[in-house]
Order: structure tokens, then C-alpha cells, then sequence
């Protein structure tokens, strides 16, 4: 009697409950459960003529449309594999990417065409090539293909064990690798997250993360799950998501920290009638505490934030509310949000360890490593047996995540691995230093690196990006950090700047500034 943990089965239930509530919003199209459901079964009929058998994988590059939910329904449920491709890489990374995965069909939002085409002859295993949207030559047409297709396709019998996505890694300072993610992986995944952030048939979530990202943080699967409408949104900035907030009546959605700064910077004439009571989970990089109070206080929207990696499915923790931080100053609470938090209900074990594998005391200053074991952990690198067993050591997940405990069991980040600073024999978090710049109302933006000192061996070097018409020199901004942090936190230097270097998913490329290959311009 045993029914294997798969989010298939979240699609059989509201198809049997909400058929004739609205599912997709996607423009003006408008897809009923029903319709939707029924759309994911004929292109699993299209694959399936195609040749994709169970385990098989399949490319997809796209933005977040209709078409980019549906594969991941028609795709796994007919056994093969989701390969959701990050759209703002170069053509080699996707050449790269499709090969090492060994997708036989590649489906190709009419974005892309075009760039896809150049290096299509460097993928000779590949057998079929569609175009989700726009007609281009040599390409199957996706809509062409599901309107003349069936619902018949042969329905295996999926365990839980079995691949669901393969998910690639950012490969910002190698090649990227081939995240391995289990049907059970993702469904306890979702089901952790719905425990913690409950959803309704009510709800109206918008689609401003990547569908690729992680699976959307598997909210693909948990939208679906409670009957709700997925509101997709191709071109993710605050003008886009405050009108489609408006008109859409959005209930819920997820962003990474980079698109809630450039919510709380939007002009105020974009946020007229924007619904308050907005619930916003944030994850994929330390949000600043000023972050956090602005959009909260500002717009009334409420920030749940979350910490995980691409291989952990990918939540680990949740900055989970309690009955004492309401009664706080709304500065506090924010500083208390910004942590990554406790474990979720299902996720699995996770600890914070010294180089010896002993769990550091809580007392908010002793850093460790985050590592993991448990539901949510990915089965390892797709052809990469050594990569996975480096990450496993030990037989736990090793993030090259560096936080803190408080003496409430709360995680805090304070930086990665890699980019904690030494100076004179101090470890700094760049990650506090940051947060403390970020308080100055002239600050948008700023990354902190560790730059060589001869007297210190290495000091904070702060890279900043100021407001749209506000000014503020270099000993200004020292002078403010002072009045925040320990004197040897505070950057040595300053360098003012148009824009940060990123990863294209928002991360900020700290690699980058420390090799000072970054155009400047100092103020």
C-alpha cells in the first residue's frame, strides 16, 4: 500500500478536485486545471513519439511561460528527466550543458532560437529540436505539435528514487555541475515548504523566480499541490511585478534578494494600489536586514526568508516566526528575518561544524560550516563521481556555507567558505559588514572583499552602488560603518561603482571584484 513520494501526484489530485479552477495565467491565455493537465498529457504523447523513453532527459530554455510549467508535468510523469537550463548563459555553456546531460530533445523559448541555432551541429545526440514559441526553420512547433496530439501515452510506474530534474549548477568558477534531484527529493521538498508557509486554493502566486532555479524552489509542484493559480511573469522587474501584482491580485511570490532591492528602490508611482499583505519568501543569498524593514514597512508586504542550495532540493532552513519577535522594534524583527533560521519540519539534519565535525556552541559568534543529511539532499552529481564524493566527506553535505548559531538554535550566515576576510589574525563576515553599509540611506547596493594589506595580510575593500541622484564620499560611508561595527571591520577602502558583476542568478561575483576585473569609477 506503500504510493511512492512523487509531486505527480499532486497534478492527479487537483486535476480530480479543481478541474474547472484557473491554473495558469500566462497573458492573456488563461488554462483551466483541467486544460493545463490535459495539455502536459498530449506532449508527453509528442515525446513519447519522439522516442523519449523513462530516464531519458530533456532541455528546456526558457523563460517562465505555460509552456515552461508544463514540462515539468509532461516530462516526468512519463518517467524521463526535466533538464531546465539557465537562459542567460552563452551558447557554449548550453552546448556544454545538453551534451554532458544527455538530452535527446531540446525545447527552446523563440527568445533563444536564435542563439541555440549556432551551436545545434555541436550537439549531434540531440534528436528532436522544438520551438516553444516562434516559428523558426529546421524546429518543431510546440503548440502545432499538442493541438494534434492525443492524451495517450504509456504511463510507467515511478518510485520515488527515481531522477525527476537534473539541475545545473552556476559553474561561475568551473564548470557547472549536474545537480541530481529524486522525485521524493522535491516532493518533501514541497511539502516542508507548505508546512511552513501554508497555501490555498486562494492563492495567486507569481512567477517572479526562474522556473529553472532550483524548480522554481519547487513551487512548480507546490502551486499545483493546493489548487492555486501560477501567474507567470517573463520579464522579472519592479514595474512588471507591481502591475501584475495589481491586476493579478497576487498572493504570494519568491525573489532573491537582488530583485527585492530593486523592489524597494521602485519609483512610488509604480506601487500605486499594490495590494498589502503580500507574503514573500526570499532565499538564494543573504537579504540585508534594511532590505527586509523597508519592503515590509513600506509596502506591508510580508518576508519569510529561507536557506538552501540547488543540491539540497533546495531548502534546508526557515527563518521561522515566533510569538515573541512580534512584539519587537520592526528594525530587530528585520535583524532577526535576515537569519537562514532552523531546519524545516522535513528536511532532514543539519548542523553548523568546526574542521574536526564538532557543532559549534550557540553562541552567535563561533563559526562552522553548515552541513547536511536528510530528505531533501540530492543523490549525487550527474556523471561526476568525484565531485560527489568530495561534497559528501564524511557521509553529510558540506554547503562551504559559514554561519553562526544563537542561543535560540537560529542559524546565521556570515559568509561563504571562500569569502570570509582574515585580517591581522580577525575573522570578519563580509555578509554583516554589508548589511551594516546597506543601513546608509545612499547605499543601493555593495559588495565587501578581502583585499592583500601588508600590515594586516588582508582588509575590507568595499565595492558600492549609490541611490539614483544621492551622493556620498568614501570617508562619509567609513565614518557611518563605525558607528556600526568594530573598528577593524570597516572597510580600509571604498570604491563607488555603476553596477556589481553578477552571476545570472543574481549572485554577486565577488571572484570578480577581488581580481579587479571590473570596471570602476571612483567617486
Amino acid at each position: 500500500m506503500l504510493t511512492p513520494l512523487t509531486p505527480m501526484e499532486f497534478a492527479r489530485r487537483s486535476r480530480q478536485l479543481y478541474g474547472d479552477r484557473l491554473a495558469v495565467v500566462d497573458g492573456e491565455k488563461r488554462f483551466t486545471y483541467e486544460h493545463f493537465l490535459s495539455r502536459c498529457d498530449r506532449w508527453s504523447h509528442v515525446l513519447e513519439r519522439f522516442g523519449v523513453r523513462p530516464g531519458d532527459r530533456v532541455a528546456y530554455v526558457a523563460p517562465n511561460t505555460h509552456a515552461m510549467l508544463e514540462a515539468f508535468y509532461a516530462v516526468p510523469q512519463m518517467g524521463a528527466v526535466v533538464v531546465p537550463l539557465n537562459y542567460r548563459l552563452i551558447g557554449d555553456d548550453f552546448a556544454y550543458m545538453i551534451n554532458h546531460s544527455g538530452s535527446r530533445v531540446v525545447c527552446v523559448h523563440s527568445d533563444f532560437l536564435s542563439l541555440i541555432d549556432t551551436i545545434r551541429t555541436q550537439c549531434p545526440d540531440v534528436t528532436h529540436w522544438v520551438a516553444l514559441e516562434g516559428l523558426q526553420c529546421g524546429w518543431h512547433d510546440y503548440e502545432t505539435l499538442v493541438a494534434a496530439a492525443t492524451s495517450d501515452f504509456t504511463r510507467v510506474e515511478i518510485t520515488e528514487t527515481d531522477l525527476l530534474t537534473i539541475n545545473y549548477t552556476s559553474g561561475t568558477t568551473a564548470r557547472p555541475k549536474g545537480v541530481m534531484i529524486t522525485h521524493r527529493n522535491a516532493y518533501i521538498n514541497a511539502i516542508g515548504t507548505l508546512i511552513h508557509l501554508p497555501m490555498t486554493t486562494a492563492d495567486r502566486y507569481l512567477w517572479t523566480l526562474p522556473m529553472f532555479h532550483a524548480n522554481g524552489w519547487t513551487f512548480v509542484w507546490i502551486v499545483t499541490a493546493v489548487g492555486g493559480t501560477h501567474v507567470c511573469l517573463r520579464k522579472v522587474d519592479a514595474t512588471n511585478i507591481f502591475a501584475l501584482a495589481t491586476r493579478e491580485h497576487i498572493t504570494m511570490l519568491c525573489a532573491a534578494p537582488t530583485v527585492l532591492i530593486a523592489v524597494a528602490n521602485a519609483p512610488l508611482e509604480q506601487r500605486v494600489d499594490v495590494p498589502r499583505g503580500l507574503r514573500v519568501l526570499t532565499a538564494g543569498a543573504p537579504p540585508a536586514a534594511a532590505t527586509i524593514e523597508r519592503i515590509e514597512e513600506d509596502l506591508g508586504w510580508v518576508i519569510t526568508h529561507a536557506y538552501g542550495l540547488t543540491e539540497t532540493s533546495p531548502l534546508i532552513t526557515i527563518c521561522e516566526p515566533r510569538a515573541e519577535h512580534e512584539g519587537l522594534p520592526v528594525s530587530d524583527r528585520a535583524r532577526i528575518k535576515a537569519r537562514q533560521g532552523v531546519e524545516l519540519i522535513t528536511s532532514g539534519e543539519m548542523r553548523v561544524v568546526d574542521e574536526h565535525m564538532r557543532d559549534v556552541p550557540r553562541d552567535g559568534v563561533t563559526a562552522g560550516e553548515i552541513v547536511v543529511r536528510g530528505n531533501v539532499v540530492m543523490d549525487g552529481y550527474f556523471n561526476d563521481a568525484e565531485a560527489t564524493a568530495r561534497a559528501f566527506l564524511g557521509g553529510w553535505f558540506h554547503s562551504g556555507d559559514v554561519a553562526v548559531v544563537h542561543a535560540d538554535g537560529y542559524a546565521e550566515i556570515r559568509d561563504r567558505m571562500k569569502d570570509v576576510i582574515i585580517s591581522g589574525g580577525e575573522n570578519i563576515s563580509s555578509i554583516e559588514v554589508e548589511g551594516a553599509l546597506l543601513r546608509h540611506p545612499a547605499v543601493l547596493e555593495v559588495a565587501v572583499v578581502g583585499m592583500p594589506d601588508v600590515q594586516w595580510g588582508e582588509t575590507p575593500h568595499a565595492f558600492v552602488v549609490l541611490r539614483a541622484m544621492m551622493s556620498c564620499g568614501d570617508d562619509e560611508l567609513r565614518a557611518f560603518a563605525r558607528g556600526h561595527l568594530a573598528h577593524f571591520k570597516v572597510p580600509k577602502h571604498v570604491t563607488f561603482v555603476h553596477e556589481l558583476p553578477k552571476t545570472t542568478t543574481g549572485k554577486i561575483q565577488k571572484y570578480v571584484l577581488r581580481g579587479g576585473r571590473v570596471g570602476i569609477t571612483a567617486q
